[in-house]
């Protein structure tokens, strides 16, 4: 028998479906995943603090095959796996739908200045024009990250008929490459973060990026809060360098109640609610982890494998 310790999250929808030869131990307090990770040779240990999972990775001193829901690694001893042997698939593109839905919400609700009209209605005020006049089409996007987000904002933005341009590292048509997004931040209308959480990533967006951008460009973060150098984006919101920022991740989170992008209203806050804006999350995670159970068994590639020396 294959011992599974699994979260109890997950227990209504793979539990009847487990093959004969997966004994399933599902935990449902930190404490309880601590005491069983020992016993795993599959583990899922997702809980809220990845600092828990980090320590039951670590307890876990069988464990063959780490599944996640999460698309982020980051936090994960990425280095004692590899000295394991674990093979880690995550839960990247799990989510991707809901966050590409996501931005553009955010875009839209920037161009049209939807908030100050949802804020009218508060006030049963009737407004006699639109605080927001852009429209999307013919406005130009960088994406930044073209992993499974990326490619579904690429199609999205579009149907828009918004010039999308996206960084890679492979060449294409529409494609800048890792070298030269930079020189041409100037030329778009609205810079999206789609990237990972790497050390190569941290702080890709500072101070120089943002006095390149244009001043009515829009900086749109669905990555990591880390990929901003917040301060800088804060300062620049101030003294309105830029015309606004939609900021699905913040760091730290919680963003503390004191902070002062809570106070600029060209900042869009939305508290990393993206990937939970849809009830399918876990209906999709356990599909993708009974598939991949049988191709554990039978020896073939799992999917998505972590580069665990790229950190994605």
């Amino acid at each position: 028998m294959t011992v599974a310790v699994l979260s109890s999250l997950i227990r209504p929808l793979v539990e009847a479906r487990l093959p004969a030869w997966v004994e399933p131990r599902f935990f449902a307090t930190r404490d309880e995943a601590f005491a069983l990770a020992p016993q795993a040779e599959i583990g899922w240990f997702d809980m809220y603090h990845k600092a828990d999972m980090a320590q039951a990775i670590g307890l876990a001193t069988n464990l063959r095959w780490l599944n996640s829901i999460y698309a982020g690694v980051d936090g994960m001893p990425l280095d004692l796996l590899a000295q394991r042997g674990v093979m880690f698939t995550n839960g990247v593109g799990i989510n991707a739908l809901t966050i590409a839905e996501y931005v553009v919400m955010g875009m839209l609700t920037i161009a049209k200045g939807y908030r100050e009209v949802v804020r009218a209605q508060d006030r049963h005020e009737w407004l006699m024009d639109s605080p927001g006049k852009r429209e999307l089409a013919g406005s130009r996007a960088l994406i930044l990250g073209y992993g499974a987000i990326g490619q579904l904002l690429d199609t999205r933005l579009a149907a828009f008929d918004i010039d999308v341009v996206k960084v890679r590292r492979s060449s294409g048509p529409g494609t800048l490459g890792p070298g030269e997004w930079r020189a041409r931040l100037g030329e778009f209308d609205w810079v999206i973060l789609a990237v990972p959480a790497t050390p190569e990533t941290d702080n890709m967006i500072g101070s120089a990026e943002l006095a390149a951008m244009k001043p009515d460009a829009v900086l749109v973060n669905i990555a990591r809060g880390s990929v901003v150098d917040q301060a800088a984006l804060t300062a620049a919101l101030a003294e309105k360098r830029i015309q606004a920022a939609f900021l699905d991740v913040t760091s730290p989170e919680p963003l503390p109640a004191g902070d002062p992008l809570w106070a600029l209203d060209n900042a869009h806050l939305t508290m990393h609610l993206s990937g939970r804006a849809q009830d399918k999350m876990f209906v999709r995670a356990a599909e993708r982890f009974l598939v991949n159970l049988e191709r554990y068994r039978a020896g073939t590639p799992l999917e998505p494998l972590v580069d665990l020396a790229l950190g994605y």
